[in-house]
């Protein structure tokens, strides 16, 4: 089946790979590993540029860095939302010394869900796929998932991006099970570990490397 896959960036990242050697991933390895009867005709991936943040200047030339090893796949478009980032007043889980809030830096990304949603709705439309796969675990694309299901009779299924392991159990998404056509609930190490990109790759501006702390 002609299958495009849908990547919620955020979700993907602060479910399955932050804090762990796989960051580097080759989006079209893992898909074809996990779905390997499925024809990939697309892989969109649905992020924002992050801000330097205090203690980690170097986050924003390491998204860049990745994004740019995205673009050497076949049929890979990223899509960009944006972030906000400012001061908030948020309370304390644990107040101490009886100070209840505490000032700090929000930041909340906009857009991606949307732009996620009307291009999924859009090419089930223009019957672009056979099969869509939505990678996230965001209840909000329940709506878009049943009503590509329900009324342009497109199959499609839901990657909730977590890194399973023996000694959890998998968190679940019961409104995205409800509405997919079908529906998996993570990624083993393993398959994350034999889906990276080489630490060097070429593209049309020349050679460039994997992030030394990546």
């Amino acid at each position: 089946m002609k299958t495009i896959f849908y990547v919620d960036a955020f979700n993907l990242y602060y479910g399955a790979l932050k804090g762990t050697p796989y960051r580097w991933l080759n989006l079209d390895a893992l898909f074809r590993q996990l779905f390997p009867k499925n024809e990939i005709v697309g892989i969109k991936y649905f992020t924002a540029l992050v801000n330097p943040m205090p203690g980690n200047p170097d986050q924003p030339l390491r998204q860049q860095l990745y994004l740019r090893a995205l673009k050497t796949l076949p049929n890979t478009r990223v899509i960009k939302g944006h972030y906000l980032s400012h001061p908030k007043t948020m309370p304390l889980v644990n107040p101490i010394g009886g100070k209840k809030f505490a000032d700090v830096i929000f930041t909340e990304e906009k857009g991606s869900d949307v732009n996620l949603a009307s291009h999924l709705m859009f090419d089930a439309f223009t019957q672009a796929f056979d099969c869509a796969v939505v990678v996230s675990g965001d209840s909000d694309l329940a709506t878009p998932i049943e009503m590509v299901r329900n009324h342009l009779a497109r199959p499609v299924g839901v990657l909730l991006p977590q890194l399973l392991s023996n000694q959890k159990t998998p968190r679940r998404s019961a409104k995205l099970k409800q509405v997919a056509t079908f529906y998996r609930e993570g990624v083993r190490a393993g398959v994350l570990g034999s889906s990276q990109f080489a630490d060097s790759l070429t593209d049309a501006n020349g050679v460039f490397t994997k992030p030394k702390n990546w």
